[in-house]
């Protein structure tokens, strides 16, 4: 049932969208015919007032994400964030019932989990180099990361709805199950940084590790778990094993006054999983058999933990300033902040906007050529590591503004230059420090001039995947926030809407239009 709901959503998105790109066409060619044929013309760009305001996340789902954080990272504005994992794995579909012959030996146990990476090249000899971008912070920093089987079980339904309703985990579920009072052996355990090689390599780069030190785990623990269990039905089926072999924690710790490292890590690579080594009487000399584990289609969570002494995100929600709007607008992801955006100063500026650019029979007066929004970067609280993009949110519908799903500029291989029409990346000067990010909200305007949808608030989020926009809850709140933001460890801020900001950093709605002369 619960891969039908994930196919049947984006489906039904997508025959959505279509009736609306055919809807808005028609509406569109309309608007230009009524405009064709003007003589006289002028083309204005003005701006309007809008009012924005900071919002708290607090906990978020982070269940089964396209990808993991895992680690620590030091905000300059936030303080650290440390994420830690939850997570049940399952052997290989060729790797049930399975037969490890007469008198197994076990040779290695071997962990890999890529980082996303791009390859860069490749030699004679089959080995690639790679690039990557998904370490976070200072790559030499260490951290103290522990690794141990748990016996709490993953549920797939909830109980408290007869098990007809997916069971939902958020970011502070550590809190609600606290995982260390269910932990079993030990695995692994160490102070770790991650190994980026500029050669070429035979496995791509992630988090390599080797399971099976005799100064950690028990002699007899692999054999005795699964060789010993060869002809039992515990490794019959996913099931089973899953109860049997209930899960891992990752669990990260800080190290001192280190501020440690975060690593986003792709545990639905089909490289990621856990190898197990060994030898029987009908293997040869040098030869090795393998017993795979692996982490694609099974539950898996996400743990993050804000520092608890940085009160930046408490206080800007806090003390919001919900009809004015504030003079700084805070944005971080993961357990973090937002804004809330509403276009025009008030209901009676918006009318007198409508009025002025539709006729009372809907006709518009006027053609809108661009409609967006610059958020300048408040260079005096960051320092250059904020993040590239960000996202506008319809937070009525739960879904980006429709402008996004006109931008066709998608790219899977490389997320940073994705729906770049729709939210540009973030301007940099000369030092490297953000100055403005701009979003277009052309035909998010337009349907509320024209095809009488709602001025609804909308919902500023950053994100590290702006291709990554399936919708996530957010504990206690009607909102939802994207995937692309939960898995973002960084923040930013930008100045508001507040008439205390100076105008030329103050957020406003900016429309260059045709203006017909009468």
């Amino acid at each position: 049932m619960k891969k039908f709901t994930q196919i049947l959503k984006p489906a039904l998105a997508l025959v959505i969208l279509a009736i609306t790109f055919i809807a808005c066409d028609k509406d569109y060619t309309s608007l230009e015919s009524d405009i064709q044929g003007v003589q006289n013309f002028d083309v204005v760009t003005e701006k309007f007032p809008v009012t924005a305001y900071n919002q708290k996340m607090g906990p978020v789902q982070t269940d089964n994400l396209s990808s993991n954080l895992l680690g620590v990272y030091n905000d300059p504005i936030y303080g650290k964030t440390t994420a830690s994992i939850v997570t049940q794995l399952v052997p290989t579909s060729n790797n049930f019932n399975p037969d490890f012959g007469e008198n197994p030996q076990l040779v290695s146990v071997k962990l890999h989990i890529p980082f996303f990476n791009t390859i860069t090249g490749t030699n004679e000899e089959g080995s690639s180099s790679y690039a990557t971008d998904s370490i976070f912070g200072n790559n030499a920093s260490p951290i103290k990361l522990s690794i141990h089987r748990i016996n709490y079980f993953l549920r797939d339904y909830t109980p408290d709805s007869d098990f007809s309703e997916e069971e939902i985990y958020f970011s502070n579920s550590n809190q609600t199950i606290n995982f260390d009072n269910h932990l079993l052996e030990m695995l692994y355990t160490n102070n770790f940084t991650p190994e980026i090689s500029e050669d070429f390599v035979e496995e791509a780069p992630g988090l390599n590790l080797d399971l099976n030190d005799e100064n950690i785990v028990d002699p007899d623990f692999w054999a005795t778990t699964f060789f010993l269990n060869q002809d039992s039905p515990k490794l019959s089926n996913a099931n089973n094993f899953k109860d049997f072999f209930r899960g891992l924690y990752f669990k990260v710790e800080t190290i001192g006054s280190e501020d440690g490292h975060m690593m986003m890590l792709d545990f639905n690579n089909n490289a990621s999983g856990i190898t197990i080594e060994y030898t029987n009487n009908d293997t040869e000399e040098d030869e090795t058999l393998e017993y795979n584990l692996s982490f694609i289609n099974v539950n898996r969570l996400n743990i993050l933990e804000n520092d608890p002494t940085n009160t930046v995100i408490d206080d800007a929600s806090d003390n919001a300033d919900q009809i004015n709007g504030d003079n700084t607008l805070y944005l971080k992801g993961g357990e973090g902040s937002y804004s809330i955006i509403t276009l025009f100063e008030n209901q009676t500026s918006f009318e007198d906007f409508k009025t002025d650019f539709v006729d009372n029979d809907g006709n518009p007066k006027k053609l809108i050529n661009e409609a967006s929004i610059s958020f300048y970067v408040n260079q005096n609280i960051v320092n250059g590591k904020e993040p590239d993009r960000i996202l506008l949110y319809d937070l009525k519908n739960n879904t980006p503004v429709v402008d996004y799903y006109y931008d066709g500029t998608t790219s899977t291989q490389n997320p940073l230059f994705s729906k770049n029409y729709f939210s540009r990346v973030l301007e940099r000067d000369n030092n490297n420090n953000g100055v403005k990010y701009k979003v277009n909200l052309t035909e998010h305007l337009n349907n509320i001039l024209l095809r009488d949808s709602t001025n609804v608030e909308l919902g500023l989020f950053i994100t590290t995947n702006i291709n990554e926009v399936d919708n996530v809850k957010i504990l206690n709140q009607e909102n939802f926030t994207s995937t692309g933001t939960i898995i973002s460890p960084r923040g930013t801020a930008i100045y508001g809407s507040n008439a205390n900001v100076p105008e030329d950093k103050r957020l406003q709605l900016e429309i260059n239009y045709t203006d017909p002369n009468q």
